[in-house]
């Protein structure tokens, strides 16, 4: 059986068709322009393949609460165009066919889970640190959704006493993605990350930010393991980094198992790069599976 599965960006929409292993059988990427253009892309990409269901994991915020009547739009999106869009109940209807919907780090998240090295494990952070920064977080074998869904990447945080940058952040400011996002980089630094690799002053800096924002996720999610991503995380030499600033902002409060072993407790992505699209399939099979329950009982009625 195949599974549709789109994962949804800012930039570009990457279509693809999966198995219920997470095997990528076929991928296709279009341009994320404004619905009325990008929306029928993937609809013809969809259709005629004999998916079972269909799995998203968009940019949001999102509604994902179904009880609501904006369950599967993308709200309040910056992105412009795509506010108040209806992003699964439109692909759904087209394709006809369950959908299952969630932010794009839970869609991380979740093939890390499924598919990847966190396998098995019932609590888990995932943190993407790119454009944006986002957080997506397992507790207790379910992904988190509550009020609207975990926005770790907009956290306060307090600034370093030698760092005047006032933050890129045009609601808070000093926020994680405010201080520490790939735009704050080239804001503080006056260059991309990638120009500024040799730079220690630079890392050590990125370093204390994420650090104290693992610290707070640590205090107040006790996860298994914290799983980062995103195009910052490309500069390989952050991680023993953060894992220092870590233990000396945690300053021997707690004694856990995990965590006196941090090279595998705060990890790098498992599925080189893969693991969005990954996260999508196993949405799709979580939709199937839901709606043959929801026949199954009316069926029985």
């Amino acid at each position: 059986m195949q599974y549709g599965a789109l994962e949804a960006g800012g930039t570009k929409m990457i279509c693809a068709i999966g198995d219920e292993n997470g095997n990528i059988l076929e991928r296709y990427s279009i341009p994320t322009l404004m619905p009325e253009e990008t929306i029928p892309s993937i609809i013809e990409f969809f259709s005629g393949k004999d998916i079972a269901a269909l799995g998203i994991a968009s940019f949001g915020p999102l509604c994902l609460d179904k009880s609501k009547p904006k369950y599967g739009y993308i709200t309040t999106t910056p992105k412009p165009g795509w506010m108040n869009c209806d992003l699964a109940g439109t692909l759904g209807r087209a394709l006809n066919v369950p959908v299952g919907f969630d932010t794009d780090v839970n869609g991380s998240l979740l093939g890390e889970v499924t598919y990847g090295s966190s396998k098995g494990l019932s609590d888990v952070v995932y943190i993407t640190i790119g454009t944006g920064i986002g957080g997506g977080v397992l507790s207790n074998g379910k992904l988190l959704h509550g009020m609207l869904h975990p926005e770790l990447g907009h956290m306060l945080l307090r600034t370093h006493p030698d760092d005047s940058f006032a933050g890129r952040c045009p609601f808070h400011h000093n926020c994680f993605e405010g201080m520490a996002s790939g735009p704050a980089i080239k804001d503080r630094w006056g260059a991309e990350g990638k120009e500024l690799s040799n730079r220690e002053d630079v890392w050590k800096l990125e370093a204390y930010y994420i650090g104290q924002a693992i610290a707070n996720i640590i205090l107040t999610l006790s996860p298994q393991r914290i799983i980062l991503g995103g195009g910052v995380m490309h500069q390989l030499q952050l991680m023993d980094m953060i894992r220092n600033e870590v233990k000396m902002q945690l300053c021997g409060y707690l004694k856990t198992d995990e965590l006196a072993d941090l090279s595998a407790y705060i990890v790098t992505a498992s599925l080189n790069d893969d693991q969005g699209i990954m996260g999508c399939i196993k949405l799709a099979l979580m939709a199937a599976e839901e709606n043959d329950q929801i026949i199954g009982v009316k069926t029985c009625i």
